[in-house]
């Protein structure tokens, strides 16, 4: 059992610093560092500047900005986490046969993580790669994921985060997520109508392991005007499903 002694205080607010960096936030001042993590103005510019000593981050001034050497705490991930590397090849399959875009997703927070995809196509608005994060409560692979904790650890992630209407079709109500988690559990698969971006239609499955356990998700996407819920139901759907058992004939 770790104590509070045993943890790097400094440590995790540097992380949280390198966190507040996103497509929405490219160039930080001090200050804006300080309002998106909570730190003090004095910590977050301790932390910035021991980002720029060590290369992560450059500045101008008065603006920071990340450099590409943080891709390396990425890519230690996707080199050292065997996943990744075991599902592309099953993903860039399936979207041969499907001519559309395949992806793998954890679960991170209230948000799913890309950690493998192969893509035939451009179906978002915002590319998606590697490390995209999207929010779990409207995407295929967030309720597949989301169906899979406990109820009650499901919906206290729910009502502890964020769930704004992502288009008119999102659902947001807590109590109509749930109903949604119930539905993907006892179907073993989550589709999403463009609830996360009009014009955009997804499926997903769990990955399970030889074991039972749930350890990713697996998911289709395309445009609306491509594909129909009943083609992703009836031509893509047993796509996945195949590659589920695949997967969890050698995933232990």
């Amino acid at each position: 059992m770790e104590k509070d002694g045993d943890m790097m205080g400094g440590f995790a607010k540097g992380l949280s610093v390198i966190e507040a960096f996103d497509e929405d936030h490219e160039a930080l001042s001090i200050a804006d560092v300080s309002r998106l993590t909570g730190l003090d103005r004095a910590t977050a510019r301790r932390c910035l500047l021991t980002l720029l000593k060590g290369g992560y981050a450059s500045t101008d001034g008065r603006l920071f900005a990340l450099t590409p050497r943080v891709l390396r705490l990425g890519y230690a991930y996707l080199s050292a986490a065997p996943l990744p590397r075991r599902l592309q090849p099953f993903l860039e399959r399936l979207s041969e046969t499907t001519q559309e875009s395949a992806s793998a997703a954890i679960m991170d927070g209230s948000d799913v993580v890309y950690v493998a995809r192969a893509a035939q196509k451009r179906v978002m608005s915002v590319a998606l790669n590697i490390g995209s994060r999207l929010p779990a409560y409207c995407s295929s692979m967030g309720r597949v994921l989301l169906a899979a904790l406990p109820p009650e650890e499901a919906r206290a992630l729910l009502e502890g985060s964020e769930r704004p209407a992502m288009t008119p079709r999102t659902l947001t109500d807590v109590d109509d997520l749930m109903a949604e988690l119930g539905k993907v559990r006892r179907c073993g698969y989550a589709l999403v109508d463009q609830e996360l971006e009009l014009g955009l239609r997804s499926i997903a499955v769990p990955i399970v392991t030889t074991g039972g356990r749930v350890v990713a998700a697996l998911n289709t996407g395309a445009q609306a005007a491509r594909a129909s819920t009943a083609r992703l139901k009836a031509e893509v759907l047993p796509l996945l499903l195949d590659v589920q058992a695949q997967l969890r004939q050698v995933l232990a």
